[in-house]
């Protein structure tokens, strides 16, 4: 069992590094040397979790679709169009210090490469959807909003904001655009009643953060 779980944290490492790593010099600048080198490991211990820097970065890109869609595993809100405002925040809380988070976002960007940048994207859009799709059941929504139009939109606007934010100010700034993106997209789609009771807060993100390590 100890050794299971030196293998699952010396993976972890890995992937953390080669996080930071790509999200410092994109997917064709970086060599596995520079990943195995910033995590401290040999590499013999690279090789034996990872074939390739292709699988290497395929799964870095994938953590994003965790950390769009789990960011509270077996959490609800009574709102539930706030779970949407809630995903968006939390990313762009975490995107300051998860280098994870910030490799899987400059992989899914990255057009110098093969890799299958769509799950993240896909991923995102089906969450929002489904959100979208029980908060209209639940009567939180005007009548005609389409929900799964309104999934791509939020995604697709959330993923020009971040790049813009990442271009000015090194994402200093994301949660005050993100707040401000989904204060003006809300009243086009939730009811007067369910709009007076969502959370759009700049910190919500950090205070999410901060239950889920309480």
């Amino acid at each position: 069992m100890a050794q299971q779980e030196r293998a699952v944290r010396t993976r972890q490492a890995i992937l953390e590094a080669a996080g930071a790593v790509f999200a410092e010099r994109g997917y064709g600048s970086t060599r596995i040397s520079d990943v195995y080198q910033r995590a401290g490991m040999t590499k013999g211990a690279f090789y034996f979790h990872f074939s390739s820097k292709e699988q290497l970065a395929q799964e870095v890109l994938d953590t994003q679709m965790v950390s769009q869609t789990g960011h509270l595993p077996g959490y609800a809100r009574e709102v539930k169009l706030q779970e949407a405002v809630d995903s968006a925040l939390l990313v762009a809380h975490r995107l300051h210090f998860d280098s994870l988070l910030q490799g899987s976002i400059r992989l899914s960007i990255d057009q110098g490469s093969d890799l299958d940048r769509r799950p993240p994207y896909q991923a995102w859009v089906d969450f929002q959807t489904e959100v979208l799709g029980e908060a209209k059941e639940r009567g939180e929504l005007l009548p005609d909003v389409d929900v799964r139009m309104y999934g791509e939109l939020l995604v697709g606007v959330f993923s020009g904001v971040q790049i813009m934010s990442g271009v000015m100010t090194g994402w200093d700034d994301l949660e005050e655009r993100i707040a401000n993106l989904y204060s003006i997209l809300m009243p086009l789609i939730a009811t007067p009643e369910t709009l007076a009771e969502l959370d759009i807060s700049p910190d919500l993100g950090r205070r999410l953060m901060a239950e889920r390590e309480a």
